[in-house]
């Protein structure tokens, strides 16, 4: 058997395996002789050692193919399929797909379309909107070389639907030329590359995969633990197309959980046929913030109007509290900073004599606990403010 060692597999020395041929041999046959000189033993002996040798060495080109920088190209392949990277990707000629039908329903990766002449395949999974339509999925072609794909040439779908989901395709806009053939090298890094991803399932992949999803806010995307399950909460973006998102990137869908306190729950069928799979999700509610601070100075160098500071300071604590994450609280800390900031220019900080906020979420006053400094919002919310909320007043 080949050695294993921090360089890979390496073969066995002629004198091993010779030695190993002749123990399992003795083992069968007691007293068996094979040093005798041009006996028919000591033939069969070193005969076999040589077939040893050959297999042996195939064994550590078959242990030593698995790494892509060492691999023959049928198994680079392979391992590009797994890690989900197709040889020619920024190379072959490629082109955007729209697919349009049911709502709800999976264009896996690897899905082949066709302009009637060249094959491409989607690269990444895609799903139907509630508008009825994907968004553009990107299609490389099979084939090497580089030609031009027209606008609305790529209609066929050669990979077959059920009868039950209706879906068509077309290319919106003209298709990228190819260029030279990727090199083999050039393709290995690519696969190494691809296998330094983070794993299927992670709530930082999860994350990442929804906030992909055009028109989703990254601030109101958040994953929790919860009740022996996950949360995720999601604003913005097309809820069959969030769906999908999680659908692709999620280990297990029955932990998904349902809105517990304001929030409302998402429901979603993905068909991904011939199965069909509910995906649970929580779109946050707004809570809207209202503020009046109170400010003063001591400075009598130069007179600065309220009517000035209400302008410096309007758009800075709005700008903060419509960034603070979903579920996060808004701290008065963080308040006195945007305060302090946003008046830098007009009154030193020295010469801040008061600095009061009242803050209201949906027209009720709150507070921070006792001797606490965060105003907690409910966990399924976000915060959002407008200048016509922010008073500020001198006094």
């Amino acid at each position: 058997m080949p050695v294993i060692t921090s360089a890979g597999a390496v073969p066995s020395t002629l004198d091993a395996l010779n030695t190993e041929l002749v123990t399992k041999a003795t083992a069968l046959a007691p007293g068996l002789t094979t040093t005798l000189p041009g006996s028919l033993i000591e033939d069969l002996s070193s005969t076999g050692t040589g077939a040893l040798s050959v297999q042996d060495q195939a064994a550590v080109d078959l242990i030593n193919s698995v790494s892509p920088l060492s691999a023959n190209e049928f198994i680079l392949y392979e391992l590009g399929d797994v890690y989900g990277v197709r040889r020619g990707v920024g190379s072959n000629t490629s082109v955007y797909v729209i697919f349009s039908g049911t709502p709800g329903f999976v264009i896996p990766s690897g899905f082949v379309v066709s302009d009637g002449t060249h094959q491409y395949v989607t690269q990444d999974p895609a799903i139907i909107s509630g508008s009825g339509n994907s968004a553009p999925t990107f299609c490389l072609a099979v084939d090497e070389g580089s030609w031009a794909i027209p606008a609305t040439s790529v209609t066929v779908l050669v990979t077959s639907v059920p009868s039950t989901v209706v879906l068509n395709c077309s290319n919106p806009g003209t298709g990228i030329p190819g260029e030279a053939a990727q090199s083999l090298p050039a393709y290995q890094a690519q696969v190494i590359q691809a296998g330094l991803a983070v794993a299927t399932g992670t709530p930082k992949f999860v994350k990442t995969a929804i906030e992909n999803v055009a028109n989703v806010q990254a601030r109101l995307v958040s994953m929790r633990a919860t009740g022996g399950g996950w949360q995720i909460i999601v604003g913005g973006g097309d809820p069959y197309q969030v769906a999908g998102a999680i659908f692709a990137s999620m280990f297990n869908f029955l932990d998904l959980k349902p809105a517990a306190t304001i929030g409302t729950t998402e429901n979603i069928a993905i068909n991904d046929f011939p199965d069909t799979y509910e995906i649970t999700f929580v779109v946050p509610t707004q809570q809207s913030v209202g503020m009046t601070i109170t400010w003063n100075t001591v400075s009598t160098a130069n007179f600065v109007s309220n009517a000035v500071i209400i302008s410096l300071v309007q758009p800075a604590m709005v700008a903060y509290i419509n960034s603070i994450t979903v579920g996060q609280p808004i701290s008065l800390l963080q308040l006195q900073d945007v305060f302090i900031a946003a008046v830098a220019g007009a009154i030193p900080e020295s010469a801040l004599s008061k600095l009061q906020f009242v803050v209201t979420i949906n027209g009720i006053t709150v507070a921070p606990p006792s001797g606490g400094v965060l105003i907690a919002g409910d966990p399924e919310g976000f915060f959002f403010a407008v200048t016509a909320d922010i008073a500020v007043v001198q006094g």
